[in-house]
């Protein structure tokens, strides 16, 4: 399951604050992979950037916790190699990134602003999350007799 659709789960589950954690946690970090494939490589084997040689890929992950910025350029994108024409469209595809980073920080920053108006203008006994219930759950007093 892609993380989108478990952090969709999480929400028609009711389970918000799992949601968001699983949101943060994956907007920590961007990756982005730019690889040339062999004519051999199988749909299975090509969704996979791990099995790509070193050598035939270029990858650029920031952490925007740390603000760490890591390259690794295959030595077939230097020099003479024959892909070195990939590395613009790879600097391109990292700009890219950033604007993506900043737009999801902005999308974040908007929901915690839409929780907080919602959950203060919530009653006093609904904003208790009570442990195993979900925000809206109605607590054991509430049921009926």
């Amino acid at each position: 399951m892609t993380t989108s659709d478990e952090f969709k789960e999480k929400l028609k589950a009711g389970d918000i604050v799992d949601a968001l954690t699983l949101a943060l946690s994956e907007a920590v970090e961007l990756e982005i992979t730019t690889w040339v494939s062999s004519v051999h490589s199988d749909s299975e084997s090509a969704a996979n950037v791990e099995q790509s040689s070193p050598g035939y890929r270029m990858r650029t992950r920031m952490n925007i916790v740390d603000g760490n910025i890591n390259n690794e350029v295959g030595t077939h994108f230097i020099g003479n190699g024959p892909y070195t024409e990939l590395r613009k469209f790879h600097m391109e595809q990292v700009l890219e990134g950033r604007q993506i980073i900043r737009q999801n920080l902005e999308s974040i920053q908007q929901l915690f602003t839409v929780i907080a108006s919602t959950l203060s203008q919530l009653p006093q006994d609904s904003r208790q999350i009570k442990e195993r219930n979900s925000l809206l759950s109605p607590s054991p007093e509430d049921e009926l007799k």
